[in-house]
């Protein structure tokens, strides 16, 4: 989304009513891509004020995996509602909180992953893991990346890289280093040079710098639906292991079988020391993971502690969410639809100059809107142009980066769905290009 962008589409007065009103209380810092006033959503679709549907391709920023309103999921909700819905996990014992950190531990399958830290959010995840690794190594650097996002709280805010509106007049910040990340396609670089060149600059800087912990989303997020090669990402393991430095990943994201494995690093069959989670583990409402090994969770009670984390009806219905997405296969959908919806982008870049690259893995999906292949130009207004004009056809769709597009529909969405959702998209791309 561009600075301030807001697609405004036209609204009857209950949706005017309700934008009016929202001026007057909600803080200016709020961000919104559409004006859009949202009352309802179902599966894979959302509902306007008026009725309108709007078929779902950002999933509440990739939360919804299990797509709006499920059933198996407000079940649990309302189930643990009639009973209580805040315990104090900081100062009690209760077993819902103890059964989705199991549940989660036996979805992620690794002995080096067994020990939970349970909060409300991605930031505060991040912010978790990074605390844990600064405590365990006793060390006060951590490295991060270019154009990377991590959250918005101080230790999460020092490593996130993406826009400079969420850095502004916040300085001075955490002790941070920040290093190029392989977005090959703006580098103007072939993949594996990409590779090697960051891994270059990735050694000098662990070199130089005593740090703690790296902190790397496995494909970046808000940065752009940036995929790495795999060389780049097994080469960041080894060096983190080569310099005793702990590796963490950031699957707010990309997580919950989003690329089709539980965790997107699994696609790169590599396992880092500490995995931060949120978004779509809750099943639409907030909780977030930070999860390590019983050794580099070493801290002691009182060192980091929260008062809403592991909250009862959030873990009720993460750990329904986390059922459902097993039971039903969502990963393997996801892998499906996510082939599907390839295979045609690769046409539409091959068609429309205005396509400069289709990226991805899964459901998470970016496709680089340019104002010509050879220039490879950023072209944000087009890329505005066309979230607009999808919207106005009855879609949802977000932006990430300066000039991409992200496909990250709920893991539910059908073959059906899907072209419906292509076939706007490329309407919508013919009549801006």
């Amino acid at each position: 989304m561009s600075e301030n962008f807001v697609c405004d589409l036209p609204h009857g007065k209950k949706s005017i009513k309700i934008i009016n009103r929202d001026k007057k209380v909600i803080s200016g810092c709020t961000t919104r891509d559409h004006s859009i006033v949202i009352k309802d959503g179902k599966g894979c679709y959302l509902t306007d004020m008026e009725g309108r549907k709007y078929l779902d391709f950002g999933a509440g920023i990739a939360v919804m995996n299990v797509g709006h309103a499920n059933p198996f999921v407000l079940a649990a909700i309302r189930k643990q509602a009639n009973h209580m819905t805040h315990v104090g996990f900081a100062d009690f014992y209760h077993e819902l909180p103890v059964r989705f950190s199991e549940t989660l531990v036996k979805t992620i399958n690794s002995s080096n992953l067994n020990n939970v830290f349970l909060s409300n959010s991605g930031t505060e995840a991040v912010e978790a893991a990074y605390k844990c690794a600064r405590w365990h190594t006793k060390k006060k650097f951590v490295i991060a990346f270019d154009h990377c996002f991590h959250g918005r709280t101080m230790g999460s805010l020092s490593m996130t890289n993406s826009k400079p509106v969420q850095r502004e007049r916040y300085a001075p910040f955490l002790p941070v280093k920040h290093v190029p990340y392989p977005y090959w396609y703006r580098m103007k670089m072939e993949p594996e040079e990409a590779s090697n060149f960051c891994l270059d600059k990735l050694e000098k800087t662990m070199r130089k710098t005593e740090a703690a912990a790296l902190f790397m989303e496995t494909i970046q997020g808000e940065g752009g639906y940036v995929v790495p090669p795999k060389s780049f990402v097994k080469g960041v393991r080894k060096l983190c292991n080569d310099h005793n430095i702990l590796y963490c990943d950031d699957e707010v994201q990309s997580g919950g079988f989003r690329t089709g494995k539980f965790l997107a690093v699994e696609n790169f069959s590599v396992m880092p020391d500490i995995v931060s989670m949120a978004k779509s583990i809750g099943g639409g409402l907030p909780l977030g993971a930070t999860i390590s090994s019983r050794k580099i969770m070493d801290w002691v009670p009182g060192s980091h502690s929260t008062t809403f984390g592991g909250n009862l009806v959030s873990c009720a219905s993460g750990i329904a969410a986390l059922d459902f997405m097993e039971k039903k296969k969502l990963g393997q959908n996801a892998q499906r639809i996510g082939k599907l919806m390839m295979k045609r982008l690769e046409e539409m870049k091959e068609q429309y100059e205005i396509i400069g690259d289709v990226r991805g893995i899964g459901l998470m999906i970016g496709i680089e809107i340019v104002k010509d292949k050879r220039s490879r130009a950023i072209n944000s207004d087009g890329r505005d142009a066309i979230q607009c004009e999808v919207a106005r056809r009855g879609m949802i769709l977000l932006g990430a980066g300066k000039s991409v597009i992200r496909f990250c529909p709920p893991l539910v969405i059908t073959n059906q769905q899907a072209e419906k959702g292509l076939d706007i998209f490329e309407g919508s791309v013919r009549k801006v290009g």
